[in-house]
């Protein structure tokens, strides 16, 4: 219902630009370095495990193509997502509860504004923006740290890493990649918004809320990662 209602505000209302961009960087900008961390590491180990097990059998030249499209079109949106749910949905959560409880809400109403198109609308419209560019940005620099340590540690060169991924990796899996991300990003702001707005109690209530958004987004993340892979699979 929330999310219908920020679906119709967005329209009869659009929100202010700078509202729209003071999100924007909030959720991209200031979330860059967390998610490029995740990232690199995520597919250095990888790179490292594989790479050492796929050694056994000699087939260690595979790691490239194994390695980025696990990266590609599972592990960029999944922790790319995760990263910004617990540090953005948190955020949003504690930030719209704390009006909440302090009634800054109810002044909104009182004086004519929406709250769903003033708050919530900028917030979602940010995360839908910026988690599919970040998770894009997520698997460019896991599968160049994966790269880095396929020729460090395994001796596999660049040129063939890139070419043997290339060969394997299409349009449909950059687009199942973003596709998630696209759909994360409504489940993270419509999880943070509606237990930020549905906040009580005082500073303990926010913290409830706070602690409920990070839980409730990650968990549904990985149920909905698997329907999600399922039907792309399918189809």
């Amino acid at each position: 219902m929330l999310l219908a209602r920020a679906a119709a505000a967005a329209f009869l209302s659009p929100p202010r630009r700078s509202a729209v961009l003071a999100q924007l960087h909030e959720v991209g900008v200031r979330s860059l370095s967390i998610v490029n961390l995740t990232a690199v590491f995520t597919g250095m180990v990888m790179a490292l495990q594989l790479g050492y097990f796929l050694a056994q059998f000699g087939a260690k030249i595979f790691v490239g193509r194994i390695v980025g499209l696990a990266i590609i079109t599972e592990l960029g949106p999944v922790l790319t997502a995760l990263m910004v749910g617990g540090r953005v949905g948190a955020g949003m959560a504690a930030e719209l509860g704390t009006m909440k409880v302090t009634e800054q809400v109810d002044a909104l109403r009182a004086l004519g504004v929406d709250p769903i198109g003033h708050l919530v609308v900028p917030r979602l419209l940010a995360v839908m923006v910026m988690l599919p560019l970040l998770t894009a940005l997520a698997d460019l620099i896991g599968v160049l740290g994966a790269a880095v340590i396929a020729y460090v540690e395994l001796g596999v060169q660049p040129a063939f890493y890139f070419r043997s991924l290339l060969q394997y990796l299409t349009m449909g899996d950059l687009l199942r990649s973003l596709t998630k991300a696209f759909f994360f990003a409504i489940i993270i702001g419509g999880i943070a918004c509606r237990n930020g707005l549905a906040a009580s109690g005082g500073a303990d209530g926010v913290g409830r809320a706070t602690t409920r958004t990070v839980v409730m987004a990650s968990i549904t993340v990985l149920v909905s990662d698997f329907f999600l892979t399922k039907l792309m699979l399918a189809l």
